[in-house]
């Protein structure tokens, strides 16, 4: 390498490093400092660290100018201040502006849906709230409705089954006195729709059923019958012709018997008789 080159190269290695140290370094610039010293109390101010944040929070505070804002009352806030912050979310004016969509077959009644009606504007709930929970409400009634028929359909079906092996032949004349009398006497909706603590309806109670099967029984004893029996009976004779009739051992529970298919017909007139004083 010759001089003349030698010399170039340094030349050039030399400006290179001027050339480095002409270029400005970045340095960490604390936002901070660059707030003027009337503003540098602001709490505002206080939380921005560099300029980026800054503009973030300014762009932001830019969109929501002219946007309707809604001050958060105070824990002293009266109930004037609640309705006007209740309004502004878009509660009704009134409570019989709520309006409803229950669907078909809604266990809930007209005056459940006032009364809540009154209470979610009290509360300032948003039509969709209160619609909202009310079908809740509603789900949750016809849910606890089916739950409750299912048990009652058990408990109908448990009596059925004490009873049937309690009173034998005599089950279906039993009953249906029964329930007459019980109807005629407390009517059939009270039967049907009277709950008792145990699940089950009040109709179809085993000790219900017996009581007035019982009383029926008492109530009918001095009725005369008058029938295709060779003379006229009470229903108390009947009831003991009928204990005979199917007392253990007798032809009317051995079928190979040459007097079964006999004995069977007159139990059937005998019920039958009875039935229909009892009915009549």
């Amino acid at each position: 390498m010759d001089q003349t080159t030698a010399n170039t190269q340094s030349d050039t290695l030399a400006n290179a490093e001027v050339s480095d140290q002409s270029q400005p370094q970045e340095q960490s610039i604390d936002f901070q400092t660059l707030i003027p010293e009337e503003y540098k109390e602001e709490k505002s101010l206080q939380n921005f660290s560099n300029m980026n944040d800054f503009v973030k929070s300014y762009l932001h505070s830019q969109k929501l100018v002219g946007v309707d804002k809604i001050p958060v009352p105070t824990k002293h806030a009266t109930d004037d201040d609640w309705n006007a912050v209740y309004e502004k979310l878009g509660r009704p004016k009134t409570a019989g502006d709520y309006k409803y969509n229950l669907g078909e077959g809604s266990k809930v009644d007209e005056n459940t849906i006032k009364a809540f009606s009154e209470e979610a504007h009290k509360l300032g709930l948003l039509p969709q709230q209160a619609e909202g929970i009310l079908k809740y409400y509603n789900k949750v009634g016809e849910a606890a409705d089916a739950s409750n028929e299912a048990r009652a359909e058990t408990f109908r079906l448990e009596s059925e089954t004490e009873l049937r092996k309690e009173y034998g032949p005599a089950y279906d004349l039993k009953i249906s006195a029964a329930k007459n009398l019980a109807s005629n006497t407390l009517g059939s909706d009270f039967l049907r729709n009277t709950i008792l603590n145990d699940g089950s309806r009040l109709g179809d109670n085993p000790n219900v059923v017996r009581a007035f099967a019982n009383l029926a029984d008492k109530l009918s004893e001095d009725t005369i019958v008058q029938g295709d029996t060779p003379s006229a009976m009470t229903i108390k004779e009947i009831d003991n012709e009928i204990q005979q009739l199917t007392s253990e051992g007798s032809p009317y529970w051995n079928k190979t018997h040459i007097n079964h298919k006999k004995a069977v017909e007159e139990v059937q007139q005998l019920y039958q008789l009875k039935e229909r004083s009892t009915n009549g």
